[in-house]
């Protein structure tokens, strides 16, 4: 039997994932499924650089806006969506497109992972969180040791200074008795793949990023940070330390002016395209890369896809 065709685009944030995607699908008969987990959160649009109405209007966008600031949509519910979206656009005699750049997501739907459905224990969590403040600045260190005691392959991947994810590993293995590493054990995926990664130098790529930082203080972020905070969402909460969310925050408490929010969110940024490049590696096989400036880029990478969908072998453009 042969499996559905599923088109995976990647690659790091500000590459110009959103309008590519777009085009093709619109070429192409697609439909877009989310696989950013920043896009999943209602009213946190400027911060995000979430498509926009007119963009979603061009072609059919789905797991976007599915969850409020202070909803939790975990590796498994995520999965579980997307894999259901999936088939219904298959039933709907259409090419899914899979975009995004959070790693763990595109993984869990390309190798069919298995993540544990653990539900978020705020007492458990609570508990960690004030063993790790009874050791001060230490404290998240600490708590990266005890994973690494429980759970070495999960340690590896987590940086020590990431205390959310920490939390979460800890909180899955001590709630489901199992490692938090097994959710990465791979499944042959339901789906004929096609992966198509786009790049760009990384000056190039850094200064996209700065541009987009600058647009996204005149679109007004200051203004949607605080009408999050006026409908009663937290600070603390984990979907509030997102990028431009925490600066945002910090400047209107007084404690960061705009320029230092803008500083402070470049250097978050350019970190976290340092570590979306060991997700998507330019040596992976499994990866055909596209630079996404370069001329002609859409209809090139179209004709790709046509060829692979008449089953022609599709190599590399090296």
């Amino acid at each position: 039997m042969t499996k559905p065709p599923l088109v995976v685009i990647l690659g790091p944030t500000a590459v110009g994932k959103t309008e590519t995607a777009i085009q093709l699908a619109e070429r192409l008969g697609g439909e877009i499924v989310s696989a950013d987990s920043r896009l999943f959160y209602r009213g946190m649009d400027i911060g995000t650089a979430k498509p926009t109405a007119e963009e979603r209007a061009r072609v059919p966008h789905h797991l976007i806006d599915v969850a409020d600031p202070d909803e939790t949509w975990s590796l498994a519910i995520f999965q579980r969506a997307a894999r259901k979206v999936i088939a219904e656009v298959h039933a709907r005699g259409n090419l899914p497109f899979l975009v995004g750049g959070t790693g763990q997501y595109l993984r869990a739907v390309t190798e069919g992972w298995a993540p544990p459905a653990i539900a978020p224990d705020p007492r458990l969590r609570s508990a960690l969180e004030r063993m790790a403040e009874a050791r001060g600045e230490e404290g998240k260190y600490w708590l990266h040791a005890v994973l690494r005691r429980m759970d070495p392959q999960a340690a590896a991947r987590i940086d020590p200074r990431n205390l959310r994810r920490t939390l979460r590993a800890l909180e899955v293995i001590l709630s489901s008795g199992r490692r938090f590493s097994e959710q990465r054990r791979r499944h042959a995926p339901p789906y004929r793949l096609l992966t198509i990664g786009l790049r760009r130098p990384r000056p190039q790529l850094y200064a996209r990023i700065d541009e987009r930082i600058e647009a996204m203080f005149a679109a007004g972020l200051l203004d949607e940070v605080r009408r999050l905070l006026a409908k009663g969402y937290s600070p603390d909460l984990p979907t509030m330390s997102a990028i431009g969310y925490r600066e945002g925050v910090a400047v209107l408490r007084g404690e960061m002016s705009i320029e230092e929010a803008k500083a402070q969110m470049r250097r978050r940024t350019r970190a976290f395209v340092r570590r979306q490049a060991n997700w998507f590696k330019e040596d992976d096989p499994a990866i055909l890369w596209f630079d996404a400036g370069q001329e002609n880029v859409i209809e090139r990478i179209e004709a790709r896809i046509r060829e692979w969908m008449r089953g022609e072998e599709i190599k590399d453009e090296g």
